[in-house]
């Protein structure tokens, strides 16, 4: 070939050809590649383990029968969580595609991915709140007296940092008496054992959470002000967001190998600490000892909450997974990184909550009151009980500095792959418009999520947060998981899947598969089916601690859900609408991979997947340069 005909050739391809965050040592020159298989193992570790390791696991531990809740999670891990993140990783490396531009596996099912990418968007726009919390709280923390520490000004007279006796019995001139603590101890008497009556109190770390750092309202129907200096923390959060993620995938995955490994440093710090309290052991055992509840296991709600818990912590069915992977080269071993990212986000939640309870078990000890009374809800266990039990250790400061920049890592890398999949899809979509302005539009997307999540900053902002979370968390991921497995298993064709992902990992036997087949084509759906129907029928409307919702917020819920989930039959009918010949052909044709379904790359495609049409090539078939410079890389 000319040397001068083949530098232009490559010069034209790349400025043309390779998006902004590609370099020239990817395999993938138009979408680009993971700089190195850490950056991406992190990555997914940072996108798996994030807040709900630290803030809600634990809490449905505590709630659902302390260690008898990890039978049902365990399960859930080896039955649906570990078989649908597998399948996602193997389906986003495979077409080298963001959630929704990979289904062209099913056309018919585009809705699905729709779906995922909005409920990541809802779960953007809340999830970045809580960061916004955790920053407001490290920055409190920078004080010689923590603000929660004592009862100060904000304070009412319900705030006490022990329990008040508020009446009991005792015996005067040989007879058993009952009266209020004040007379008791006006008299020198002494109250008989088992017969005290506590007045209702609550921790200064309660109460500077509801009156100082949310101002909360007194429901959701009064929102109140923005509280400004959460809404300059959300800003901080989103701005920390937009910095990271500002050359996609090649900057995110340089930041992650600080924001997904050192908060293991301070977990063990805390757990260590946590270990020396007094009580400690007495929450450990509430955690997986003789206070556990095996009977909570007859509960549907259990079994919702473990089978959500696997899809909100492994990120199953949210999208991410496959953007993530989809960035990876065609023969990277998805398998093993599947294998030994569950694991570890899952040994992590045990670990964590190792930590969590030893904390819980020594503030029931200092405040006179057994574990199950010491927190009410999932987030005061990061805002409450925590930040109590810190206030009263040495060095304080020191020690709430670290648990808050913990929080602030474990969600920050979460977060930064959220975003990264709602960018991914933005390029599957507008290839050439991301190509020219990949930073823009992050930083746009990142503004647009500021102002809408305005709302959860207000006085009623802690109602909002609790309200997606219960909605588009929970049902949203469970419709989208059934119809993602049924899908690709019974549709698509579960044999045609694992002949997939054999040309990405080589060849394995019938033996290997087995139990993958197993799961995917029976106990992972019908597994998932049957919890779906269960929590709608034992459906319950939305509280936060002893609030109740109006009527108008539940409602409200139930339209996020409906928006989330409506584009899966609407963009089935367009698909249909748009297909040629009579209804039943029509559907039969859309439930058939498209033709230009298969490796983004023609040298990873070989025999089977030699038919595909290349879209791209089609509609820039003017380049005569292009089939030179894709042979020459070849």
């Amino acid at each position: 070939m000319d040397p001068p005909f083949f530098f232009s050739s490559k010069d034209f391809s790349l400025s043309n050809e390779k998006d902004a965050h590609a370099s020239d040592s990817d395999e993938n020159l138009e979408r680009g590649n993971w700089s190195s298989k850490g950056d991406y193992l992190l990555s997914m570790v940072g996108y798996a383990v994030g807040l709900g390791n630290v803030w809600r696991f634990p809490y449905l531990t505590y709630q659902n029968g302390g260690g008898a809740f990890l039978i049902p999670y365990t399960l859930m891990l080896a039955l649906a969580g570990l078989p649908l993140f597998f399948m996602e990783c193997s389906l986003g490396q495979f077409a080298s595609l963001g959630p929704i531009s990979v289904w062209r596996i099913l056309p018919l099912f585009q809705g699905v991915g729709i779906t995922m990418v909005i409920i990541s968007t809802f779960v953007a726009i809340y999830y970045n709140v809580i960061i916004a919390y955790a920053l407001y709280y490290l920055f409190a923390s920078f004080q010689r007296v923590l603000p929660w520490s004592d009862c100060f000004s904000w304070a009412d007279e319900f705030c006490s940092k022990t329990r008040l006796v508020s009446d009991c019995n005792a015996t005067l001139d040989g007879e058993i008496i009952h009266a209020n603590y004040s007379f008791i101890t006006s008299n020198n008497l002494t109250c008989i054992n088992g017969t005290m009556n506590y007045k209702t109190v609550q921790f200064p770390s309660e109460q500077y959470w509801n009156k100082v750092a949310l101002q909360r309202s007194s429901g959701l129907d009064e929102t109140g002000n923005i509280v400004w200096y959460l809404a300059l923390c959300l800003l901080l959060s989103w701005m920390i967001v937009g910095a990271a993620l500002f050359k996609g995938i090649k900057s995110s995955g340089k930041v992650v190998y600080f924001t997904a490994l050192f908060p293991y440093v301070i977990l063990l710090i805390l757990l260590v600490r946590g270990a020396t309290l007094e009580g400690a052991l007495d929450g450990i055992e509430y955690y997986i000892g003789r206070q556990s509840n095996i009977t909570k296991l007859m509960e549907a709600e259990v079994w919702k909450d473990a089978a959500t818990q696997i899809f909100y912590s492994l990120s199953v069915a949210w999208g991410g997974l496959v953007a993530l992977s989809s960035y990876n080269k065609f023969h990277n071993n998805c398998y093993s990184d599947a294998i030994l990212v569950c694991v570890t986000n899952c040994v992590t939640s045990v670990f964590a909550g190792f930590a969590i309870f030893s904390i819980l078990g020594h503030m029931a000890f200092v405040s006179e009151r057994p574990v199950s009374e010491v927190v009410d809800s999932g987030f005061d266990l990061a805002f409450v009980a925590y930040p109590e039990a810190l206030s009263r250790l040495p060095v304080s400061p020191l020690w709430s500095f670290l648990f808050f920049f913990m929080l602030l890592l474990l969600g920050l890398d979460s977060q930064f792959a959220t975003i990264e999949t709602l960018t991914t899809t933005i390029q599957d979509i507008y290839p050439k418009v991301m190509k020219k302005l990949r930073i823009p539009i992050t930083l746009g997307v990142c503004i647009l999520l500021f102002f809408l999540g305005l709302i959860c900053v207000t006085q009623a902002g802690i109602y909002w947060v609790n309200l997606i979370d219960h909605f588009c968390a929970g049902w949203g991921i469970l419709i989208a998981a059934v119809l993602e497995i049924i899908g690709i298993i019974y549709i698509y064709g579960g044999n045609r899947f694992i002949e997939d992902i054999e040309m990405m990992i080589g060849k394995k036997s019938r033996l290997f598969w087995l139990w993958w087949r197993m799961c995917w084509f029976f106990i992972t759906p019908v597994l998932l089916m049957a919890i779906l129907v269960w929590s709608l029928v034992t459906f319950s409307p939305p509280t936060y601690g002893s609030v109740l919702y109006p009527a108008w917020g539940t409602a409200v819920g139930w339209c996020m859900i409906i928006f989330c989930v409506i584009w899966i039959p609407i963009a089935a009918i367009l698909k249909i609408v748009k297909a040629e010949g009579n209804l039943c052909q029509r559907i039969v044709s859309c439930c058939r991979p498209a033709a230009n379904w298969g490796p983004y790359l023609e040298c990873n495609r070989g025999e089977r997947y030699s038919h595909v049409v290349d879209s791209k090539k089609e509609k820039e078939h003017e380049i005569p340069t292009v089939s030179g410079f894709v042979y020459t890389q070849q």
